[in-house]
């Protein structure tokens, strides 16, 4: 249950953020990180979509909440 709480969250803070410009930090294993900065583009029932120099990444929700994503709201 409380799972569904954490989750139902991440989605509406992806929803506020929907159409925005946003700075990801991917973890990609072993202490290496890869950066984007795109717009959140799509949003699905498993996985969000983001827009990176008109390349589409696609990511799950899950992986907000291990914080294997983490998303800032660019200025």
């Amino acid at each position: 249950m409380r799972c569904n709480l954490n989750l139902d969250r991440e989605k509406t803070r992806i929803k506020n953020l929907l159409n925005k410009q946003v700075r990801l930090k991917v973890n990609i294993g072993r202490n290496k990180y890869e950066y984007y900065n795109g717009i959140i583009e799509g949003m699905y029932d498993s996985v969000f979509t983001v827009s990176v120099n008109g390349i589409i990444k696609s990511f799950s929700y899950a992986d907000l909440l291990t914080k294997n994503v983490l998303i800032k709201k660019s200025i």
